[in-house]
């Protein structure tokens, strides 16, 4: 199944049906009911326990102003402490945009993570109340916290009530299912897009970003047929999504899409052989909509 680098020639094709409500149906178009999630207890957060924090992500490029003053307002305004993860970037001054950053919103206590003393690092993080990771390589940052107890100690203060965000790499690294920048941009083929373990802050979604700028839905698509019970969420430069349990909202100037077979009947493909997939699901997202993982588009 071959695609335009972008993939919207999917719009164009006569097997869709738009509802009026930023959602695009492929094939049988959304489910009647809700799929049939969270039966087994999620590994990476304590069973039963929803997490009471915040996810805020961002798909790269230029953060709009609003994004990091509404995070500082969540994680409980100008007095948190906000801990600075540079580990995705190889620049040696990696952390200081970030920091000039929030301290542009308001923040008056913000550090940056130090691997140098695991003990000194590990308390930083179960100190911190907004945890940020900038941009740079997703697999740089996750090889370099992996064995450090630094992936397990964010995701507990995310359970407990921290604001966790990222942009760019920082944002892909969110999933547990994460990709790592390898993928065929030019079709849909099984298996193209490489998938490694990311940090499991939203478990039940594969994030993508630089999504429409770069032309990156045919690799999220890929994705999601190669693993149809997660959801794709496709986040644009300039746009965040933040994350209150299994909903979010859009917040700037671009879009995010969702991508979603759940209800889907995708057939997966051989390694190198095309996708297929019938009755997925694509919602294209912007400023102010807010959806949920299992209710679909709720209302602002």
């Amino acid at each position: 199944m071959r695609l335009a680098p972008l993939a919207w020639s999917l719009l164009a094709s006569a097997s869709l049906a738009h509802d009026g409500r930023g959602t695009t149906h492929v094939g049988r178009g959304l489910p009647e009911s809700p799929p049939d999630v969270g039966s087994e207890s999620d590994p990476f957060l304590p069973a039963g326990d929803a997490p009471k924090g915040r996810l805020v992500i961002v798909g790269g490029g230029s953060i709009p102003e609003s994004v990091p003053r509404h995070a500082l307002e969540l994680a409980g305004g100008p007095d948190a402490s906000v801990l600075i993860v540079p580990q995705a970037s190889a620049q040696p001054d990696a952390g200081k945009s970030s920091t000039e950053m929030w301290k542009g919103a308001g923040a008056s206590k913000v550090s940056i993570l130090d691997l140098a003393d695991p003990a000194a690092a590990l308390a930083s993080v179960r100190g911190a109340s907004l945890i940020w990771m900038g941009g740079g390589d997703q697999n740089r940052l996750v090889k370099a916290l992996a064995g450090t107890g630094l992936p397990e100690a964010i995701r507990a203060r995310y359970v407990e009530g921290a604001v966790v965000g990222g942009t760019s790499a920082g944002a892909a690294a969110m999933s547990k299912a994460m990709i790592t920048g390898e993928a065929d941009l030019e079709s849909v083929t099984g298996g193209a897009t490489e998938i490694v373990e990311g940090l499991a802050l939203w478990p039940e979604v594969i994030v993508d970003q630089h999504f429409l700028k770069r032309r990156r839905f045919n690799r999220l698509l890929g994705a999601v047929l190669d693993r149809p019970e997660l959801v794709g969420v496709g986040i644009d430069e300039g746009t965040a999504v933040i994350v209150a349990d299994r909903s979010f909202v859009v917040e700037g100037r671009g879009n995010a899409v969702v991508v979603d077979a759940r209800k889907a009947d995708p057939v997966r493909a051989k390694k190198g052989d095309p996708s297929t997939g019938v009755g997925l699901a694509v919602h294209v997202l912007a400023d102010g909509m807010r959806y949920h993982l299992d209710r679909g588009l709720l209302p602002k």
